[in-house]
């Protein structure tokens, strides 16, 4: 069966944290960038389908294409990642430092290969500037002040509100990345993935990758945002509660949920690993 039981699940998580943990900064950079225009792209593909069609839940359904995507290719998407690697640092097989260097430079990707996107689909969406009579333009630049000054105008609570949207995001996606682990049929792992970002997506969420294109590329067709509105009202807290709902409501409560002390036994066989050799040392 291609099913993979939750003890099992987690061991695979933790690898896969300790693999992302490991990458070199040129892998993240390159991984977190095309992730980033994949995502981007999915974006406007959910956005089209909503225009097209009036209904936003056909646009929900068809966004995971872009996660899909990310997850088959083994790139980088760092709101994945912060449920990923805090597993590997609980089993004490990365280190904090490891942890935050992914983070920054698949972030720096992500910003990279959003704006690269953004840039080529505002010149197909204007006919190279010429045409704004497009209805996704005026979609994408609502969303864009929704997100920002939408937050802004209701001060304190808008900020709380915000984290909370960011929170219950990232809970549906870490989700995501978790179950594209509990099958070993790339079908299977299609068909997990799809259902909690159809969710977040459908409730609408926040999610820090998506705002990393659909903000600017609203302020650069003419939304009233100003590069602080962007990171103050938006980016930087959406990104530390994304950050908040993986290491909660993911990565804590399925390690604590489902971590048996049997399936230690990869760490435990790395450090034998380590002092292995001070003990053939000793015995000579």
């Amino acid at each position: 069966m291609s099913y993979v039981k939750p003890d099992q699940l987690i061991d695979s998580l933790i690898d896969a944290g300790v693999a992302k943990a490991n990458l070199s900064i040129g892998q993240m950079l390159a991984r977190g960038t095309l992730a980033g225009a994949i995502l981007a792209c999915a974006t406007t593909f959910a956005f089209s389908a909503t225009s097209q069609t009036g209904l936003p839940l056909v646009g929900a359904i068809l966004f995971p294409v872009g996660f899909v995507m990310i997850v088959i290719l083994g790139l980088e998407l760092v709101t994945g990642s912060f449920a990923l690697i805090p597993l590997a640092l609980l089993e004490r097989r990365t280190t904090v430092a490891k942890m935050l260097k992914n983070f920054a430079f698949v972030i720096v990707g992500h910003l990279a290969g959003c704006a690269i996107y953004l840039l080529l689909y505002v010149a197909v969406l204007t006919r190279m500037g010429t045409d704004s009579s497009d209805p996704m333009i005026a979609m994408i630049i609502g969303a864009a002040e929704s997100k920002t000054i939408g937050y802004e105008a209701i001060g304190l609570s808008g900020v709380a509100l915000v984290v909370i949207k960011a929170v219950l995001c990232n809970w549906m996606v870490t989700l995501g990345a978790v179950l594209a682990f509990t099958s070993t049929a790339t079908g299977g792992k299609i068909v997990a993935m799809w259902l909690p970002v159809t969710t977040f997506f459908a409730l609408g969420f926040e999610h820090a990758v998506v705002n990393m294109f659909v903000i600017p590329a609203g302020m650069l067709l003419g939304a009233d945002v100003t590069f602080g509105d962007w990171w103050v009202a938006n980016q930087l807290p959406v990104l530390g509660g994304n950050l908040l709902g993986g290491l909660t409501l993911t990565t804590g409560l399925l390690y604590f949920s489902h971590r048996r002390r049997i399936t230690t036994a990869v760490r435990d066989a790395e450090l034998d690993a380590l002092v292995e050799p001070e003990r053939e040392f000793a015995r000579s």
